[in-house]
């Protein structure tokens, strides 16, 4: 029976299928931006070989985010840098005070809604459903879109980024106190009525279930036994599946969630996992971490302030 370490990278590499192009943001915006927010083409693929990422496949997902203006080009001499568009940098900005926080968001207890206002074309009422779905919203009667904590204007921008710029005429934006929902009860009632909270709990498990392992392995053997290159492919995959996670979690209040929610779990999980990582991954990046010019930029310090140790929440041991 393989470690568990050796079993997840394996069990990415057997996958059928891999959306390379999200995995390369999760790469950008976890290990890039820190760097000056730019890669040599070459160093990335040599970073991501070992996952079985085949240079024609990370070349092509690579041209379609710059397509997608989510990176740019600048070329040195005859080779050429990818970089973080502004938008993109934004973006990667705005998802970093989430995924690195070390507790959910507290509520200030008003609903942020965005109202359809008009008829839309079918598909593209459910390209907006898909993409307000993704920054975490439920729907409401087919044409109330809702969310506790959502930045409204972030939101907006975030699908004009989508190519949904189109439907924002047909969108009105509300601020609501709970209070214009009657009670606490009838929030509890909205939130069920809006997500899946099952389904995403499940996601929640089966996050746990593939990492929690991987931290048992470490505390047992100590962070030091681990190799550079095995912990920079682990906090890859780790901060990309948690990303996709946060992606379609509204991060509702606790008063709002079940008993025993397993979003904390994961949360504590991936902190103290990502944490006993950077060293070791953040020294394979200083090897390998090219820019074209045959520079290695230096991360920011405030790297290291991710998941930050004074935080008073421990995963039990």
């Amino acid at each position: 029976m393989l470690p568990p370490i050796q079993k997840r990278l394996d069990d990415f590499r057997q996958q059928g299928r891999v959306q390379a192009g999200s995995l390369i943001i999760s790469v950008f915006g976890d290990a890039v931006l820190p760097r000056g927010s730019r890669i040599w083409l070459g160093s990335l693929i040599r970073l991501l070989e070992p996952l079985e990422l085949n240079e024609r496949l990370v070349r092509t997902s690579v041209f379609r985010l710059a397509k997608e203006e989510w990176l740019r080009t600048e070329p040195a001499g005859r080779r050429t840098d990818y970089l973080l568009t502004p938008s993109g940098q934004r973006r990667f900005e705005e998802a970093s005070r989430h995924i690195y926080a070390s507790s959910a968001p507290r509520w200030d207890r008003r609903w942020r809604l965005i109202i359809t206002v008009g008829e839309l074309p079918p598909k593209r009422r459910e390209a907006l459903r898909r993409a307000l779905f993704w920054q975490g919203f439920g729907i409401l009667n087919g044409d109330c879109f809702v969310h506790p904590s959502a930045d409204l204007s972030a939101a907006f921008d975030a699908l004009i980024a989508e190519g949904l710029s189109d439907v924002l005429g047909k969108l009105k934006p509300l601020l609501a106190a709970d209070a214009q929902f009657g009670n606490a009860a009838n929030d509890i009632d909205m939130v069920h009525g809006a997500w899946n909270l099952e389904r995403l709990a499940g996601v929640y498990a089966e996050f746990v279930e593939h990492y929690q392992p991987v931290l048992e392995q470490l505390r047992a053997d100590g962070q030091g036994d681990i190799d550079g290159e095995s912990a920079l492919l682990l906090r890859i995959l780790l901060i990309h599946d948690y990303r996709r996670l946060l992606l379609r979690d509204p991060e509702l209040p606790d008063v709002l969630l079940p008993p025993e929610w397993p979003g904390q779990k994961a949360r504590l999980l991936c902190k103290e996992l990502y944490r006993r990582l950077l060293a070791p991954s953040e020294r394979h990046l200083d090897a390998h971490f090219q820019l074209a010019n045959g520079q290695t930029p230096e991360a920011t310090p405030t790297l290291h302030e991710r998941f930050r140790e004074d935080d008073p929440l421990a995963l039990p041991g």
